[in-house]
């Protein structure tokens, strides 16, 4: 375990933890996301300013909590050139599970043109076992258009998150790193070391107290998809034009290039 990664679990442990019953009322599943780019040392900046400002959530006495997502698109990619393309209109398809609770879910995301993402899922028997769950069909068709049967899976990542909310529980935000991807495409791996995601999610533009806190330390609200990210780091034959400052910016983060590794 690296110094920071000791860090940030003493700083998690440090904070007053919030069950997921508690947050029941802060679900935010029609919000206005904001994500930032940051590395594993800023990450420990921040957890420093929160001690007193943010519970953490626990579940099952876990405050790191693993996740494993397949995400599902056409065999043109229609989904990832959606993103790639800067449309302002786009949507996800994924499957979702929830390692340390073995809950999997069906997610379909859209976000409109004023930036606002809803989101919209059933629960399933497993990542494999989805598309006899009843109702997936005609949930990915009323939300997308599309055919569940014409989405293939194309990039899965895992990563450990870390979800925050401030005392006033008007908002959350969700932390992300060690972050790994498999494409089943090419059947490449790829790792992201020093990189995490934050996600602030609020309901409008509430005053957030984090917001200031994460200018001070130099973290800038950037767009950012897990998904396409990891489909452009494993596939180079992806168009990926629109991606490349952020792929240049993951490099900065680890000063260095990646290094392709197993997940």
């Amino acid at each position: 375990m690296s110094n920071a990664d000791h860090a940030i679990g003493e700083l998690l442990n440090s904070m007053s933890p919030i069950t997921l019953e508690e947050m029941s009322g802060i679900r935010l599943m029609n919000r206005l996301d904001t994500k930032y780019v940051a590395s594993k040392r800023q990450l420990v900046q921040l957890l420093e300013l929160l001690q007193d400002k943010y519970y953490v959530q626990e579940t099952l006495e876990r405050r790191i909590i693993p996740y494993l997502t397949t995400y599902y698109d056409t065999d043109e990619h229609l989904l990832y050139m959606m993103h790639h393309n800067r449309r302002a209109r786009r949507m996800k398809v994924r499957v979702r599970t929830y390692v340390a609770s073995e809950l999997t879910f069906l997610e379909v995301k859209n976000k409109n043109n004023h930036a606002r993402t809803k989101k919209k899922r059933i629960e399933v028997p497993s990542q494999d076992k989805f598309r006899d769950t009843d109702g997936a069909h005609e949930l990915v068709q009323r939300k997308t258009g599309l055919d569940l049967n014409r989405l293939n899976a194309v990039v899965r990542n895992r990563f450990d998150r870390v979800t925050l909310v401030n005392k006033g529980k008007t908002e959350r935000l969700t932390i992300d790193f060690n972050i790994g991807f498999h494409n089943f495409e090419t059947n490449h791996d790829h790792g992201t070391d020093q990189l995490v995601i934050i996600e602030l999610k609020r309901d409008g533009n509430v005053f957030s107290p984090v917001c200031n806190l994460l200018r001070d330390i130099h973290i800038h609200p950037t767009g950012f998809s897990k998904c396409c990210i990891g489909m452009a780091l494993t596939d180079p034959a992806l168009k990926q034009n629109n991606f490349k400052p952020k792929l240049r910016a993951l490099e900065k983060i680890n000063g260095r290039r990646f290094i392709d590794h197993p997940i």
